[in-house]
């Protein structure tokens, strides 16, 4: 099978605290490059994941996992001397909150020479974030290698921006990043992530700087005002679909993989991005990140009737 979307990044074990009863945690999946894979599958594309796993039974369950959901994991390294990683998400009423237990995780080891060079240069699409490049300095390195890769092979390349702080400190976010921009086609930015790389706190202003750096499409997730979609001859807010949330884990994960499946689809931006934010949209109204994500059915249903 040809694989039109690949991702680059560490999938986890989730353990998701249940809102009736703080002391359970249901045990779920996630790693946001793992859960755009998923939702692009989901929706009908042909995805596929570049990542290391532990020689665990993690390891073993998300294997599983990626099997049930049609998302090719034949690029996924096994690391016997690592351990796969896990992450445990808890709610109060600020919100969702995480704490991670991946330091020295097999993906974090992920290293150039071990790209499936191949792969990339066939692929319509390869997908990274910034947690790809953020969980160890060889698996940076390894994910602005398969970007430069895949450009230099006419292949699009996608980032979203996701920040985490507790990763890397924001002077190397904002270097390693900038490096990524530069390698960037389409660009899924949230507004925390992209106004602290940034410095910037003007929707515009933003968008300007990313169109700098050459990047073609950017699609500006806003939460609750729906998504800023800017091309180099357009800029328009695309509304959002109202739902009564619950969680929102992984649903900027789940807006981008139905994002660019729909973009591979055929569709164009501002379509895609409709879709999306209904996709995005019904996964918030189940807990985890990614047994609420909707197929296309879902989707097509709400879309056909609105």
């Amino acid at each position: 099978m040809t694989i039109d979307i690949l991702a680059y990044g560490e999938a986890m074990v989730e353990f998701n605290q249940r809102v009736h009863d703080a002391r359970m945690y249901l045990q779920g999946f996630g790693g946001d490059t793992s859960n755009f894979c998923i939702a692009a599958a989901r929706q009908g594309a042909r995805s596929g994941y570049i990542s290391a796993l532990g020689n665990d039974h993690f390891g073993e369950k998300l294997r599983a996992l990626w099997l049930a959901e049609q998302v090719d994991a034949s690029h996924v390294l096994n690391d016997a001397s690592a351990a796969t990683g896990a992450y445990f998400v808890s709610h109060n009423e600020g919100g969702h909150h995480f704490d991670y237990l991946r330091a020295g995780s097999a993906a974090s080891r992920y290293a150039s020479a071990q790209l499936p060079l191949e792969a990339i240069a066939v692929a319509k699409v390869l997908h990274l974030s910034g947690i790809s490049l953020a969980i160890s300095a060889s698996a940076c390195d390894a994910g602005l290698a398969a970007m430069a890769h895949a450009r230099k092979d006419g292949v699009k390349t996608s980032l979203d921006t996701n920040l985490r702080l507790k990763l890397w400190p924001l002077e190397r976010a904002r270097e390693k990043m900038r490096a990524a921009f530069a390698l960037c086609d389409i660009c899924l930015p949230s507004w925390d992530d992209i106004s602290a790389l940034t410095g910037l706190d003007d929707r515009d202003a933003i968008v300007d700087t990313l169109q700098s750096y050459g990047i073609g499409l950017i699609a500006f997730k806003l939460g609750a005002e729906g998504c800023y979609v800017a091309t180099a001859k357009e800029r328009r807010l695309v509304p959002p679909y109202g739902v009564e949330a619950v969680d929102a884990t992984g649903a900027g994960d789940c807006f981008g993989g139905a994002f660019i499946a729909r973009l591979v689809a055929g569709d164009d931006p501002f379509r895609a991005a409709r879709y999306a934010n209904v996709c995005a949209a019904l996964s918030t109204t189940g807990y985890g990140a990614v047994a609420p994500i909707p197929h296309a059915a879902q989707v097509e249903e709400i879309l056909g009737s609105s």
